[in-house]
């Protein structure tokens, strides 16, 4: 773990357009300096490691940062009847035009990790080349491309660990959600589902206006959106990583031979949201978040170059 990492963060929760609410951590740095905006993964937090360590880097960079908490995952249930979910990309693109809104000059860099990778890549084919000149590049970690397989795999061998951990605290929102919206979310179909596919058949689906959870994989899932993606993105992923079967990332490969936007870096070991390495196990360097910050360093534009020296002036 990535103890004593994470910066000091001021939160804001920002008033949706549905009349709900989103919380946004937010770091502060110069002016002019580019924005590092952060997308957690399922069931994810401010004090996931990865948040941390991401937020770390921002930091020595001399990087503003704000990590985007989806709803439900705070500290408090959001009102609305709708959670979040793989392809929910409402938010996000809420999210973007609020903070260039803001300060239409800073550059702006996106990093998704697992669930939030899925909901940045699929935001990313969705925009293609209509994306904000403010956003210079983005990266992906440990994304589960394809939600139906991924799902499937999450159910076997010692990927079940993080299955049950994940189905406990779905279901322990939906039944919260249930108090509140009794009609639409009735608590014996909460405690029907004894896998992710069952509660995504039974909760995700019906509430997010889908027909059931293949429904609900196949329009979600990042897969499908990747050769229209045209913001340089690097994705990271590894061959063992316990959501995904390896062949998945054997597809995106693929996919990425003719989309020049797409960097991909797929090594052996890494599990999902891991990589680990350092030479000395009391002294861990935690590469993902590392790797990432430097993709998007190396691909600011020569005007985004020039307005964070400006900033710095």
């Amino acid at each position: 773990m990535r103890h004593g990492m994470r910066p000091p963060t001021r939160v804001e929760r920002w008033p949706t357009p549905d009349d709900d609410f989103l919380d946004v951590h937010r770091l502060d740095a110069r002016a002019g300096a580019p924005r590092l905006l952060i997308l957690h993964g399922l069931e994810g937090t401010v004090h996931s490691h990865y948040a941390g360590g991401l937020l770390r880097e921002a930091q020595l960079r001399g990087w503003a940062a704000d990590l985007l908490i989806f709803r439900s995952c705070g500290d408090e249930l959001n009102h609305a009847l709708r959670l979040y979910h793989s392809g929910e990309t409402g938010d996000l693109d809420f999210v973007v035009r609020r903070l260039i809104a803001e300060d239409p000059a800073r550059p702006l860099f996106i990093v998704g990790v697992s669930l939030g990778g899925n909901v940045l890549l699929k935001w990313l084919g969705e925009q293609g080349d209509r994306a904000p000149e403010q956003l210079q590049s983005a990266a992906a970690i440990s994304v589960p491309f394809d939600l139906a397989r991924g799902s499937r795999h999450l159910d076997r061998g010692f990927s079940r660990f993080y299955h049950a951990h994940f189905l406990r605290s779905l279901r322990r929102k939906a039944l919260g959600k249930s108090v509140r919206y009794p009609d639409a979310i009735r608590p014996e179909i909460v405690l029907r589902a004894r896998t992710l596919y069952d509660f995504d058949d039974l909760v995700t689906a019906p509430v997010h206006g889908f027909r059931d959870a293949a429904d609900y994989y196949s329009r979600s899932s990042s897969l499908s959106y990747l050769a229209r993606i045209r913001t340089a993105t690097f994705l990271l992923s590894a061959r063992d990583d316990p959501f995904l079967p390896s062949d998945v990332l054997d597809e995106v490969r693929e996919i990425a031979r003719t989309n020049p936007s797409l960097q991909l870096e797929f090594v052996e070991h890494g599990g999902h949201v891991g990589f680990i390495s350092g030479s000395l196990p009391w002294r861990p360097f935690y590469y993902a978040e590392w790797r990432a910050a430097e993709f998007l360093a190396s691909s600011m534009t020569d005007s985004a170059r020039t307005a964070g020296a400006v900033g710095r002036a």
